[in-house]
This record gives structure tokens, sequence and C-alpha cells, in this order.
């Protein structure tokens, strides 16, 4: 039985360690949705100031949903656009979240501009994700990944 896993989150959360490791635990295909929206250019533009692509959810589920269904496999979906999937797409959303001051620890080291670090931390403080998720009616699982992913229970996650 195929499962579809989404994996959301504010960037620097640790989405894609929990995707990797939630997708090598299920054997699952891993999908990283910034390679599909640069892979089949579902941006309108690139907003320099933000240093992010511009992204239409109306042209990226489609997408997805076309991968979900030529997979025969289960699949961990990695991409803090993920949870723009619908319920029905979807068995489970984890959305990762992370410790303040770690947070942005993690995105200095990315290299991200103050401006892009502040827009990220507002994120994480107000939940976007979380809250989004919540209202596409997701199942959802928070993971905390502040001191990493060392102690994630899959199985129980996925129960």
């Amino acid at each position: 039985m195929q499962r579809v896993v989404i994996i959301t989150g504010t960037p620097g959360t640790g989405k894609t360690k929990v995707a990797r490791y939630i997708a090598k635990k299920l054997r699952a295909d891993y999908v990283d949705v910034n390679e599909i929206i640069k892979k089949y250019k579902l941006y309108s533009s690139y907003d320099k100031k933000l240093e992010t692509y511009i992204v239409d959810p109306k042209r990226l589920v489609p997408v997805l949903r076309a991968i979900i269904k030529q997979s025969k496999n289960s699949i961990a979906i990695d991409g803090h656009l993920s949870h723009y999937l619908q319920k029905k797409d979807a068995d489970l959303c984890i959305v990762t979240k992370c410790g303040i001051k770690i947070l942005e620890e993690r995105l200095r080291k990315r290299g991200y501009s103050r401006k892009k670090i502040q827009e990220n931390l507002d994120s994480e403080r107000f939940d976007v994700c979380l809250v989004d998720a919540a209202g596409q009616g997701h199942k959802i699982r928070i993971v905390d990944t502040t001191k990493g992913i060392k102690e994630l229970n899959v199985k129980r996650l996925l129960s």
C-alpha cells in the first residue's frame, strides 16, 4: 500500500533530514519540492530581495499529484510548500519545528541575508506552515528538530 507523507516547515527547521530519514525507514521515494519547482519551471519570477522563487501553489500541486500517481512506492515529499497538497493527497503531514535561536544559527550558516533570516524567523514564530497545513485539513504530526532527529521514532510518528 502506497503511503504519502509530506514534510513541511520553515526553511532550516530540518525538513530534509526528517524527509530523507522517513524515506529510508519506509523504503519510500524521496521527492524534493524545490527540485520539482526548478525542473518544471513552476515559478513566475525570482525575488532578489527575499532570495527566493515566487511559486504559485496552483501550478505546483498538479505536478506533485502526478508524481504521486506515477509512483508505485510510498513517497516522502520534502518542501515548505508541500502542505498545499490537499488532505486527500497525503496520509500524513509532518511539520518540522525548531527553536528560534538554533534556527537563526542554521540560517546564518547557510549564508542567508539578514532580511531572509528575519522573514524565516517570523514564519517560524507565527507557525505559518503549521497554520497553512491545518487549514488544508491534514493529519498533522509535529517534529521538533532543535536537538536533532536521533530519537525520531518513525513507527510512532506514522501511527
